[in-house]
């Protein structure tokens, strides 16, 4: 039976990205720098109004497998996409990448596969406009046990919450991580996620979980707070390993209790997209490999700054020589 070094569920999303002005954001209704659920009447307008584009497969979860499997880690994805050409394109993606993508295309499926439009300005900010489509239909059903009990980490979508099959699903994986002896941790993805699902995330965290990775909003917001310091304790009181990233001042990482903070080099951004994801992909790479959290969080830091510097959510170039080159290996 094959065993994984990591294994993600979350949302199998096309990200469809253009770059436009403020202007373009005004005219068009969309709030900038956040991500907001859209229906399939808007996610058909949007698309129309994109022009120029960059598609490429997507997800939070998925962006943070494909950087790990880039990486040299054993990798596999749990998520669901339609038999229709973004399905078939996203999963030949995520295998051309080296990702045993283990849910094969849904035939006469009634939901297409999903697509988030993404709208860079020359501020480098994104504001992603996301139609869930077939991937919000994600069950424990999708979930095999044969992958999820055989993962030395097991990452975790926050998204998912907004469904409660997907819930089950996420929690059914977690515990059959850590009953195969690996561990579980989850990406928290967005401040109004916790806002939605606040007591949720708190009792997964606390009782089913070996770790947590958000930025400084998603922290902040778990326990209704301004104070960064705060919300960092009263995370770290509940969950063995916090991760914290804070943009260009760094990040802040909490285990057993004990707090270090990691510098970051100032770099001019062109696109964040996918920021967040290959810090992950990083830190996670650094994890499986038997790294201190010191170097995780600096890994994390070179991969997130390798995909700002260029549009798109994925690395394209070669990570693994960055971090030879930082003295990280």
């Amino acid at each position: 039976m094959k065993t994984y070094q990591l294994v993600g569920i979350g949302n199998a999303v096309g990200d469809v990205i253009t770059q436009c002005n403020d202007a373009f954001l005004t005219e068009k209704n969309i709030e900038k720098g956040i991500m907001q659920l859209v229906e399939q009447d808007r996610s058909a307008e949007l698309y129309e109004a994109m022009g120029e584009s960059v598609q490429t497969p997507g997800g939070s979860v998925a962006n943070t497998i494909a950087g790990a499997g880039a990486l040299g880690l054993n990798a596999a994805f749990i998520g669901r996409v339609c038999d229709d050409d973004l399905g078939q394109f996203y999963a030949k993606a995520m295998q051309d990448d080296g990702i045993d993508f283990v849910n094969p295309p849904v035939a006469n499926g009634d939901l297409p596969t999903s697509r988030c439009m993404i709208f860079v300005t020359p501020d480098a900010e994104r504001s992603l406009n996301t139609y869930l489509g077939i991937s919000s239909e994600l069950s424990s059903d999708d979930v095999p046990t044969e992958v999820a009990g055989n993962a030395q980490i097991m990452f975790l979508e926050g998204y998912l919450f907004d469904k409660d099959k997907g819930k089950t699903a996420f929690m059914e994986a977690a515990r059959a991580a850590r009953a195969g002896g690996g561990k579980a941790g989850i990406s928290i993805s967005d401040p109004f996620c916790v806002e939605r699902h606040r007591d949720d995330f708190l009792s997964l965290i606390k009782n089913e979980l070996n770790f947590v990775i958000g930025n400084e909003d998603e922290m902040k917001a778990l326990f209704q707070t301004d104070d960064l310091d705060e919300a960092l304790q009263k995370t770290a009181s509940i969950c063995d390993l916090v991760v914290c990233t804070r943009s260009a001042d760094g990040v802040s990482v909490v285990e057993s209790g004990k707090r270090v903070d990691i510098a970051t080099k100032k770099i001019t951004a062109i696109d964040t997209t996918g920021a967040g994801d290959q810090f992950a992909a990083g830190f996670l790479f650094g994890m499986a490999t038997g790294r201190d959290v010191e170097i995780c969080a600096k890994m994390g830091c070179v991969a997130a700054a390798e995909v700002i510097s260029h549009i798109g959510p994925r690395p394209e170039t070669d990570v693994k020589v960055l971090f030879e080159q930082a003295g990280l290996l």
